[in-house]
């Protein structure tokens, strides 16, 4: 095996261990806070990779996030996590609109139903072409439009490659959202409603948390979760592997289900960036729907009407 296959393989190995021991790490600090209050409700089952590469099924009861079990500093969080590049690829041929996604990333965060950073769309390239469904996060572009206007530096561009917000000095001007070609910024307008055990909780750019009354938000690839080895709520979530995320600098990423390497699955499914003749260098990569697992009718069943209501135009 030659040098670079090894290095490869020892990567993987790394990774996925990580992840296992972040997993383990979470759910044992959440059963403690559990069993304060008596034994939770069962929930859904979480599937989790161990060290050894098996596919584990844990509660989700057990994997409660709590924000403040790892603090950074102000520098840390603005600087990111040393040689990590963090990219996203998402396959449009498995999405149905599941909207699992979404519901996972609003109860990490705690934002109201009401309020998407991740966001589906109904997507159709031209008039006789059919419709797919079309997952839309943040980019965490490389050359990002929104850093460059921010008179303030609340919003910046980490090392690892992920774009946040420091709510603490944002003052509101809305110049980020201006500039950002994608529209994935949201605006807060009215004071949020925080968990009561999370009152006093001191705020950081890792978490987005707590929200605060005239200031921007978006998806922020949780990293705080990929601190942990943790893949993102949005990516395990999902019930068809729509999701995969990891580590450019490594080669390799996972949707909970498999783990690949990046550069292959991109080759191999002709992998692209949405927009790109922007220049904006999304870190986020687009599988195109092609050979699609379900039809896109079944991605309206048993949605309520205001949301049915998006979709109308392009069905």
């Amino acid at each position: 095996m030659q040098n670079s296959d090894k290095n490869s393989d020892k990567n993987r190995r790394d990774f996925l261990k990580l992840g296992a021991l972040g997993a383990a790490a979470a759910a044992c600090g959440s059963m403690l806070c559990s069993s304060c209050g008596g034994a939770p409700e069962e929930g859904e089952k979480v599937k989790l990779l161990s060290p050894d590469g098996k596919l584990v099924e844990v509660d989700s009861k057990h994997l409660k996030h709590v924000h403040h079990l790892i603090g950074v500093s102000g520098e840390e969080a603005r600087k990111g996590i040393p040689g990590r590049k963090f990219v996203m690829v998402i396959d449009l041929a498995r999405c149905k609109n599941a909207r699992k996604c979404i519901t996972a990333c609003q109860k990490m965060h705690h934002i109201p139903e009401d309020k998407e950073w991740l966001q589906v769309k109904l997507m159709r390239d031209n008039p006789e072409s059919a419709p797919y469904w079309f997952p839309k996060t943040c980019f965490h572009c490389d050359n990002p439009p929104c850093v460059k206007v921010c008179p303030v530096n609340a919003t910046f561009k980490r090392q690892d490659g992920l774009v946040l917000i420091d709510n603490e000095r944002c003052v509101g001007c809305k110049f980020c959202m201006a500039a950002c070609p994608y529209s994935t910024r949201v605006f807060n307008w009215a004071e949020p409603e925080l968990p009561n055990e999370f009152e006093d909780i001191q705020y950081s750019p890792e978490t987005s948390f707590p929200s605060k009354v005239g200031t921007v938000e978006k998806c922020d690839f949780c990293p705080d979760m990929a601190r942990q080895g943790l893949l993102p709520d949005c990516v395990t979530a999902c019930p068809n592997g729509v999701f995969y995320f990891g580590d450019e600098n490594e080669d390799v990423v996972s949707n909970g289900e498999e783990t690949v390497r990046f550069s292959q699955l991109l080759k191999d499914r002709s992998g692209y960036r949405y927009m790109e003749d922007l220049g904006t260098k999304p870190r986020v990569w687009y599988l195109p729907p092609t050979d699609r697992i379900f039809p896109v009718e079944r991605g309206l069943d048993d949605l309520p009407d205001n949301i049915k209501d998006r979709f109308k135009d392009v069905m």
